[in-house]
């Protein structure tokens, strides 16, 4: 039911943002000035028939080779498109004709408002539960993007593996979706407004997580998110009480990150060179970089820097030679450190 529904609802259902019931599947935050910049220069037909729920516009993607899943009409995939600027390619896979129509149809008009000598987009039509069907190559992308779509599919452990596949060693996953506080009911799923409006598909957060790292990206790292508004009453009344977040994450392909953010000794410098960030260079919500300042990480972080595309705007200094236990405020901490069997100097024994 759920790829039906998918194209029915972004296909003939909706025919602008505006036919929305529920705020799930709009961008409340503020795009900085450069990706503003950038999203004016979509065209006005591609913009209006935007359903996403997030900006999945990463760092640093001059030259990038990034896939976009479930472009819808392409306006992440333009804007991606002029970051990335002549020398990179953005590769949109949708599975609505209606929207791939919209997002084919202005190429042309694209590449000259770009001033680019040959377009660097490219729209497929596929299924992102069968990447594999489409023959994009394996460990090719620098970057894969999703804005709000992978709760609408069934199997969503397929597309983070077929994610993982894709992206070269040191490559990323960043994407914008839906999550929900709890598991959301089985029979919600045949409902195709709550399928349609991004909810009834929903990810339960602690099921992501697992799904997350069953693919191999070990340390999910949540950069925004926001609390979704629920305004349609009778919607309200089918939900039973269950919240849900818009949430933007980040999945890095790297090997060796561990289960918990290990302290290592190390730090980093940024040097304030990623355009549009030069202030400071967000890794995720808890790891805002201020240019110029030496910055204590973990080693899960160390990588996400040294190991990425990254790594040439910043300075690094550690290594892994010596383990200091977990990070201190990042992570789990020691799970003895509550638990008292008797007084501190008893003699000890065994069982």
């Amino acid at each position: 039911m759920n790829i039906e529904n998918s194209r029915d609802y972004y296909g003939k259902v909706l025919e602008g943002s505006e036919d929305l019931k529920t705020d799930a599947c709009c961008t409340a935050e503020a795009p900085p000035p450069p990706i503003m910049t950038a999203m004016m220069n979509v065209h006005p037909e591609v913009r209006a028939r935007y359903y996403g729920c997030g900006l999945v516009v990463p760092q640093a993607v001059e030259g990038a080779h990034i896939l976009d899943l479930g472009s819808g009409s392409g306006q992440d995939a333009y804007i991606l498109s002029q970051l990335v600027g002549e020398t990179g390619s953005v590769t949109g896979v949708d599975t609505t004709p209606e929207q791939l129509a919209v997002a084919n149809q202005h190429l042309e008009w694209h590449r000259e408002k770009f001033g680019y000598a040959r377009s660097n987009v490219t729209f497929v039509e596929g299924d992102i539960e069968h990447l594999d069907a489409l023959g994009l190559p394996e460990g090719h992308y620098d970057v894969i993007v999703s804005n709000c779509v992978i709760n609408l599919v069934a199997d969503k452990a397929a597309v983070f593996s077929a994610a993982h596949r894709l992206l070269k060693t040191g490559g990323e996953l960043y994407f914008s979706d839906v999550y929900a506080d709890r598991r959301v009911p089985a029979e919600l799923l045949d409902d195709p407004v709550l399928h349609g409006e991004c909810l009834s598909g929903a990810l339960y957060w602690g099921d992501f997580h697992a799904l997350a790292k069953a693919a191999g990206f070990a340390d999910p790292r949540l950069v925004t998110s926001r609390p979704l508004a629920i305004g349609d009453a009778t919607i309200a009344e089918k939900l039973g009480g269950i919240t849900f977040n818009s949430a933007t994450y980040r999945l890095f392909k790297l090997d060796g990150l561990e289960p918990e953010c290990e302290d290592y000794g190390q730090a980093v410098r940024y040097k304030g060179t990623v355009a549009g960030s030069e202030r400071a260079f967000e890794l995720d919500g808890h790891h805002s970089i201020e240019a110029g300042r030496r910055f204590p990480i973990c080693g899960n972080s160390w990588k996400m820097l040294a190991d990425t595309r990254f790594a040439p705007h910043f300075e690094f200094f550690g290594d892994f030679s010596k383990h200091y236990g977990v990070f201190p405020g990042c992570g789990s901490d020691s799970p003895f450190a509550s638990i008292t069997i008797g007084p501190a100097d008893a003699s000890t024994s065994c069982c």
